[in-house]
């Protein structure tokens, strides 16, 4: 195999990596993160687009959409616009609109997006000004499904005039609603699982689970944990529900205390939702001088920022991006079919990313 070769295949192994973090990538970033010329990335681009590997868009390319292979006669674009409602707009849900955005560019649909909050009375009032509107045929909602008034909003939901699919949230198995909501989600059960062998891989057998207090995700977190513990034979009691992250008043004690039980326990190990919180309790660690992962092994949940602590973080890293664009590509699949379309419910596999802060590195390296 030539040089040249060799190159071409490594910047396109690049190109589809850069696809799958973020769902789509501009040939101007890429020419310039590469150092090559635009013309040698839309080459690229090019033959990966002829592979079914991607789908060349203006200026760049997003990856293929299940509803959309490479055909002889690509067919005419559906023009269908989408609401979107997400309850924050700067952490964490970026990447899953980024990756909506993608496939409704590949698509041919619109996207329409309302930020929200984590409340369902603004959840509504959002999801109302869409429907008044009547400019959407159908609804991607995040909306909380916490605490009070969740049967009464499930309800609502399903009474809407238009289909609506759940993204990063699931309702149980069966609701009276008269339309079957569908939803996707990432496993994060599964996540936690994963970082939890990962710990038990390298020797820990004492782990204890920080989970962000107040999160939607900390059910799954807790339901993958005591799974997990329960398969390897580790005790799972050492849970502790706070919000640690540098800006929570009172962050310092909280997190002296959590150190304090850690001692106690003879914990080695502890797994952090989310990672301003995991960074904090290592910024606290590094105060106390206390070695990471050498006096204790830190996997962050969510990677957002993991990368950005000092060590660079262990994180697990939802399919934020993947779980936007399935959303649409469900929602367009339901669109096409009508009334008579079964509702789908999806989990999408988180990913592990290894850094510095749970494996403790050879001497010399």
């Amino acid at each position: 195999m030539t040089d040249e070769r060799l190159f071409a295949l490594q910047r396109r192994e690049r190109l589809l990596d850069e696809l799958w973090r973020h769902g789509s990538l501009r040939v101007r970033d890429m020419a310039r993160t590469l150092e090559v010329s635009e013309l040698t990335i839309r080459r690229d681009i090019a033959a990966l687009a002829a592979r079914g590997l991607l789908t060349r868009v203006h200026g760049g390319a997003t990856l293929p959409t299940d509803l959309d292979p490479v055909r002889r006669h690509r067919p005419a674009a559906t023009p269908f616009t989408i609401g979107m409602v997400v309850p924050s707009l700067d952490y964490y849900w970026p990447q899953i609109v980024s990756g909506a955005r993608s496939a409704a560019v590949a698509l041919g649909v619109q996207i329409q997006l309302r930020g929200s909050s984590y409340d369902q009375a603004e959840d509504r009032r959002q999801i109302s000004r869409l429907i008044s509107a009547q400019q959407v045929q159908g609804l991607l909602l995040a909306p909380n499904l916490e605490g009070e008034g969740l049967d009464e909003m499930i309800d609502w939901i399903g009474d809407l005039p238009v289909p609506a699919i759940l993204v990063e949230r699931q309702i149980s198995r069966w609701t009276p609603t008269p339309r079957q909501l569908g939803w996707v989600r990432s496993d994060h059960a599964l996540g936690l699982e994963m970082a939890v062998r990962h710990l038990h891989e390298h020797g820990h057998r004492r782990i204890g689970l920080v989970l962000s207090k107040g999160s939607p995700t900390s059910a799954h977190l807790a339901q993958g944990w005591h799974k997990a513990c329960a398969e390897l034979g580790l005790p799972g009691e050492f849970v502790v529900r706070e919000s640690v992250a540098l800006d929570v008043p009172g962050h310092r004690e909280i997190i002296r205390g959590i150190l304090r039980r850690c001692r106690t326990s003879r914990i080695t190990a502890l797994i952090v939702h989310s990672d301003p919180d995991a960074m904090s309790v290592a910024q606290y660690l590094a105060e106390q001088g206390l070695a990471i992962p050498g006096d204790m092994a830190m996997v962050s949940y969510d990677d957002e920022v993991a990368h950005l602590a000092e060590p660079a973080m262990t994180a697990i890293r939802p399919p934020k991006s993947r779980v936007g664009r399935l959303a649409v590509e469900m929602m367009v699949s339901r669109l096409r079919a009508g009334r008579r379309h079964p509702a789908q419910r999806v989990l999408v596999l988180p990913e592990l990313i290894l850094r510095n802060s749970s494996v403790k590195r050879a001497a010399g390296v």
